[in-house]
C-alpha cells in the first residue's frame, strides 16, 4: 500500500465515523503504518482542504480525529439538525461544569457548591453520557465520585480537560455550553473562552449524526 492509498483510506475513515478515531485504531485497520505516518498524512489532507478552500477539515479531539464542517456554515447545519431536546439547561451545564473543574467530585460536594439537590440533574447528564461515576471516596459512607466522560470532551470539542479555561478566568457565561441544538463549544487558546465548534461531516448513507 503505497502513501497515497493509505491517505485516501484515512480520509474515507474520518469521513464515515461520527465519532473521533484514534491513530491506534487507524493503525489497526491499515496494518502497516505508524503514528506518526498517520499525523503526517491528516496534516497534508488539512493542507489540501485550505487549498481547496473547502467547508470542512480534520481536527484532534477526545483522543482521536474527527473530520468537521467550518463554524461559520454551523447556521445551516443546525437547521438541518433540528433537535431542541439535545439542549442543556442551566442546572445541568452549571454541575457539569463543577463536575469538569472539580473532578473527581461527590454528589455531596456539588451540592455544597450549587446549594441545590443534583439527584435528577447528575441522572441526566449520566443518561446523556456527559457524566459518570468513578469508585467512591475514602470517607466514611463511601459517597461516590463522579467525573466527565470522553464524550464530554467530543461534545465540547476538547483534546483534553486541559483546554478548559482557568478556572481563575471562568465565569458564568462560559456556563452556555450549547447555544443551538447540536452545537459544540472549543475552547480558543488566546481569549481563554469557549467558543463554538464545528458540525461533524455528514457522510452519504450514514456518515455523522451531529451528536
Amino acid at each position: 500500500m503505497d502513501r497515497e492509498e493509505a491517505k485516501r483510506i484515512i480520509e474515507a475513515l474520518l469521513f464515515v465515523s461520527d465519532k473521533p478515531i484514534s491513530i491506534d485504531t487507524i493503525k489497526e485497520i491499515l496494518k502497516h503504518i505508524e503514528p506518526p505516518e498517520v499525523r503526517d498524512i491528516i496534516g497534508e489532507l488539512n493542507r489540501e482542504y485550505v487549498a481547496s478552500g473547502r467547508s470542512f477539515s480534520i481536527k484532534e479531539i477526545a483522543g482521536g480525529f474527527q473530520m468537521l464542517t467550518d463554524p461559520i456554515y454551523s447556521r445551516w447545519v443546525a437547521i438541518l439538525y433540528k433537535k431542541g431536546s439535545d439542549k442543556l439547561t442551566g442546572p445541568s451545564l452549571e454541575t457539569l461544569a463543577i463536575i469538569a473543574y472539580k473532578q473527581p467530585i461527590t454528589r455531596t460536594d456539588i451540592e455544597a457548591i450549587r446549594g441545590v439537590n443534583v439527584d435528577g440533574v447528575l441522572k441526566t447528564l449520566e443518561e446523556r453520557n456527559l457524566a459518570r461515576t468513578k469508585g467512591r471516596l475514602d470517607a466514611p459512607g463511601r459517597p461516590i465520585l463522579y467525573v466527565t466522560t470522553n464524550e464530554f470532551l467530543q461534545h465540547f470539542g476538547l483534546r483534553s480537560l486541559d483546554e478548559l479555561p482557568n478556572l481563575k478566568e471562568f465565569q458564568e457565561s462560559d456556563l452556555d455550553f450549547v447555544r443551538e441544538a447540536n452545537r459544540s463549544e472549543v475552547v480558543n487558546k488566546e481569549t481563554g473562552k469557549l467558543e463554538e465548534s464545528v458540525m461533524p461531516v455528514q457522510a452519504e448513507g450514514g456518515g455523522a449524526d451531529g451528536s
